[in-house]
């Protein structure tokens, strides 16, 4: 639930140039957060070297996977449908067509999908992916494959992912992988393994390579990038065990920011997620030191309550989530602060709903992210839990949720106004190809006309109007950054 879901992605068919020789299609859809995608770019990679070449052709495709996401049951139910028109497909078009599950779905159902249903076949977790040659090998040989065993150690730091449909301006840098938080409405722990970090130096030499590549922006990706800790491998569960060197020479989430800040000082950097138990004051000191560094916090709270955090197993209260608050301001007085809600989790009265609304209107966000709690399987709610709420209730509770946020949406966006804010240009507009769409420092979405400018450039722009999400403005000049 803490990962940022973007609704236009799911399903993306991912493509990238063709390497010479290679005979075999790859035909890859991504669901779920910006983690899975970035999978998926680790995924080509691999197989690039295996003899495949992407296709958006799924009929034409020797390999078929989909990258699944275990954190709502819209993405399980979309993800079923999937795997039944690939079988469609193989049995009236591509008899020899092999089916494949990536990702958290593909841990949580393992022998489901093989031995139950017989729909795939190949399962591979998310810290398999270097045995995908292995398991195609057995596929091959006719016998069904299964790898999910989660690793200790497996961080990707030493793939250079391809990137995939990609602007070439903006990426994802992803630094941890796993999640030590046991929030019992989340079933990451258990799909994607404990903690573990990538080592420093393999992060920068991508930071390096993406800016010398023409990107722009990067974002550094995690489960919970504050609680990123590096001391030369290993859990982050077992640092107490570390020697006093490695302890001496760790180097956490603040550190590494500085370290990626100070490596290309006109790369814009972006982190998400955070966890509001693990966001310490260094982090916000060293995003306020460093101008590269966007002033944007994704800080999800999930509910206003404490006893519904208490029963959500987060690890902080109301009181220490406004303290921290209070501190980001302080520190940084323009950031944006968005959030991740959830509404009616099992045993929330109204009294809860009514304390998460006026959280709500303590912070006033920037924007968010707001769900209904669903029951997953394999989480410990699902498993200890009734979802007790009635679905008309968590409904209406949403949708007040919903309607306060786009109210201090509006009040947040306005205050850009008459303003000039830096923006790095992304694309062009949707509602008109004559004008160019980039995000400010804040995230905040900004159009304005494209005159001489290009895909990459920074620009200063004054805004002039808005929306509730949008700021419209005029281009006065480049950035001193740019």
């Amino acid at each position: 639930m803490e990962k940022i879901i973007d609704e236009n992605k799911q399903g993306e068919n991912l493509i990238i140039e063709g390497k010479e020789g290679n005979k075999r299609k790859l035909f890859i859809e991504s669901y779920g957060c910006s983690m899975n995608f970035s999978d998926s770019e680790i995924v080509a990679s691999i197989l690039a070297n295996e003899g495949f070449n992407t296709t958006q052709n799924l009929e034409d495709a020797d390999l078929v996977l989909v990258n699944t996401c275990s954190i709502r049951d819209k993405a399980e139910q979309t993800v079923r449908k999937r795997l039944e028109k690939y079988n469609a497909v193989k049995r009236s078009h591509n008899p020899k067509m092999k089916v494949g599950v990536l990702g958290c779905m593909a841990e949580r159902l393992k022998s489901k999908f093989l031995e139950e249903e017989k729909i795939v076949d190949l399962v591979v977790g998310p810290d398999a992916y270097k045995d995908l040659p292995n398991l195609l090998a057995e596929v091959e040989e006719g016998r069904d494959a299964i790898n999910v065993i989660l690793s200790k150690e497996e961080t990707y730091g030493d793939i250079s992912p391809v990137r995939l449909n990609t602007n070439g301006v903006t990426a994802f840098v992803s630094i941890t992988r796993g999640c030590d938080n046991m929030c019992t409405f989340c079933v990451v722990p258990f799909t994607r393994g404990r903690e573990r970090s990538r080592d420093p130096q393999s992060i920068l030499e991508e930071v390096n390579d993406l800016w010398n590549r023409g990107f722009k922006e990067i974002t550094l990706l995690g489960q919970n990038v504050d609680s990123y800790l590096w001391y030369g491998g290993g859990l982050k569960k077992d640092f107490k065990k570390a020697s006093d060197i490695q302890k001496a020479t760790a180097v956490n989430f603040a550190q590494l920011l500085e370290l990626c800040a100070k490596a290309q000082p006109k790369m814009r950097i972006r982190f998400s997620t955070s966890n509001p138990q693990d966001l310490t004051l260094d982090v916000i000191e060293t995003m306020a030191t460093y101008h590269n560094i966007c002033n944007h916090i994704h800080l999800p709270v999930q509910s206003g309550s404490n006893r519904i955090l208490k029963e959500m197993n987060r690890l902080h209260t109301r009181e220490e989530y406004f303290e921290l608050i209070d501190n980001i301001r302080r520190i940084i007085p323009d950031c944006a602060i968005s959030q991740d809600l959830i509404a009616g989790f099992p045993t929330e009265t109204e009294e809860d709903h009514q304390d998460t609304l006026s959280l709500m209107s303590y912070v006033k966000y920037h924007f968010g992210y707001m769900f209904t709690y669903s029951e997953r399987p394999g989480t410990m709610a699902g498993r200890n839990m009734e979802d007790d709420v009635p679905e008309p209730v968590k409904k209406r509770r949403l949708a007040e949720i919903v309607a306060l946020q786009q109210e201090h949406s509006k009040t947040r966006t306005q205050e850009f106004l008459n303003k000039t804010v830096e923006v790095l240009i992304e694309k062009s507009s949707k509602k008109s190809d004559q004008q160019w769409s980039g995000r400010n420092q804040q995230n905040s979405v900004v159009v304005f006309p494209k005159e001489h400018y290009k895909v990459g450039d920074l620009v200063n722009v004054k805004v002039t109007d808005c929306t509730s999400a949008t700021l419209i403005g005029e281009a006065i000049g480049y950035s001193n950054n740019n």
